[in-house]
């Protein structure tokens, strides 16, 4: 919620001065090429912080599991192999409206949670990577258009 409120906040600058049809056409190319490396079309590392937040976060008197969601959550310290939570930035910045900025962080926080919860889910011995990895080929291209899909039609239905 917090990474939203501050895109929201600094979107509102473009959102204010840039004509809809302009912002709607630079996050329409964002989505295409988001798209074509989460299909397989071409390949390019997107920024990320790529370490892991230190295990011994979580152990920190009472705020070291909030420290350790936070830093996660946000992208402080983490791996990133999608460019799809970028892309929902890029919408926040671009053509979400203000009061919607919390439904894409609620859907980013849903999507980010998804993966750990299925892992854990799945078993103790870490053969869930493996199941992923098999379907991952088909998984991340639905992924993709659901995102995509996500945001554009959320953003349409705000603007009307």
């Amino acid at each position: 919620m917090l990474v939203a409120c501050v895109a929201a906040v600094l979107g509102a600058l473009p959102q204010a001065l840039v004509p809809l049809p302009m912002r709607a056409a630079l996050f329409g190319a964002a989505a295409l090429v988001v798209l074509g490396r989460e299909i397989g079309f071409w390949r390019f590392r997107v920024p990320e912080n790529a370490r892991l937040v230190p295990e011994e976060v979580q152990h920190r008197a009472e705020w070291g599991a909030l420290q350790f969601g936070f830093e996660m959550g946000t992208g402080m310290r983490t791996y990133s192999p999608s460019a799809l939570p970028h892309l929902a930035l890029a919408a926040v910045v671009l053509v979400v409206p203000l009061p919607v900025a919390p439904a894409v962080a609620a859907g980013f926080a849903a999507g980010r949670l998804a993966m750990p919860v299925m892992s854990n889910g799945w078993s103790d011995d870490g053969s869930w990577t493996e199941v992923w990895s098999a379907a991952e080929r088909v998984v991340r291209p639905m992924l993709a258009f659901a995102c995509v899909g996500a945001l554009i039609a959320g953003t349409v239905t705000a603007w009307h």
